[in-house]
């Protein structure tokens, strides 16, 4: 048996193989589709996110079922903790469901594609820069994507700000209703205990082009993860005034900070 194989063999079990290739995406005769996707790298990466799911942050997932099983669909959530750990479990809650499961893909920050090596890494396993063209093509595409709109200011946040939704941006609802996609509201309860950070260097951060950087313990804890999926919600008509679209955004808003309280009542403790 080649290395390949061999690592295949401890890493995908006979079972999950079966659940991944109903999921396969179409990609080109180089292996890739155009935003960097490939089967085989995602294959990997549901197997290495396993156990970080169960048995580390021991997600408990509700309402996950509610994610249509087709169609554009946008997973709106609130951002937490300072690594992109919460787009990680979204996106496994919904892979690793029985019935009609569907990959993901996560809009990520403007810094990780910077990085070399993770920025490729990413792309390979569902990630793609968070760019309203990248969006509006995978939603013409029929995707389902995963979507922070507090972007850096939810991921940035201080521990003392924890579940306190900063300002969303309204460029995901002017995709949605152009596009017809359903919006699946999501609490994440957990992943603000993960790496809490007490205050940020800003200096530091500009000096070094990042968006923040936080003076945390240099280790993930691991705190038990609560993710509520809601209803899908659908906006149509043709007022797509900023007035109503921020109306339609602060809709979207609430439901999260309904499903984040949830998830704060249901655990018992943060880890």
């Amino acid at each position: 048996m080649g290395l390949v194989s061999f690592l295949k063999s401890r890493l995908v079990s006979t079972e999950q193989e079966k659940h991944i290739h109903h999921m396969q995406k179409l990609i080109g005769t180089l292996g890739y589709d155009p935003w960097g996707y490939n089967n085989e790298t995602a294959r990997y990466g549901l197997s290495l996110a396993k156990p970080i799911y169960e048995k580390y942050f021991r997600v408990e997932a509700s309402g996950v079922d509610n994610i249509p099983a087709e169609g554009p669909v946008l997973i709106v959530g609130n951002h937490s903790g300072q690594l992109p750990i919460d787009g990680l479990l979204v996106g496994y809650a919904l892979a690793s469901r029985e019935k009609s499961p569907r990959f993901p893909r996560a809009m990520i920050e403007r810094f990780f594609p910077t990085v070399p090596w993770l920025g490729n890494l990413l792309n390979e396993v569902g990630g793609t820069l968070g760019d309203p063209v990248n969006c509006a093509r995978m939603l013409a595409n029929n995707e389902a994507i995963i979507v922070f709109p507090e972007g850096v200011r939810g991921s940035g946040k201080l521990y003392r700000d924890r579940y306190k939704l900063q300002r969303f941006g309204t460029g995901f609802m002017h995709l949605a209703m152009k596009y017809n996609a359903a919006i699946v509201p999501v609490g994440v309860v957990g992943c603000e205990e993960s790496i809490p950070a007490i205050a940020n260097i800003k200096p530091l951060a500009k000096l070094l082009g990042l968006p923040y950087v936080p003076v945390a313990l240099p280790v993930v804890l691991p705190s038990k993860v609560h993710l509520n999926f809601g209803s899908p919600m659908y906006f149509t008509g043709t007022d797509t005034s900023e007035t109503r679209i921020e109306e339609q955004t602060e809709e979207v808003k609430a439901e999260i900070n309904r499903l984040i309280a949830k998830g704060l009542q249901e655990r018992e403790s943060v880890f």
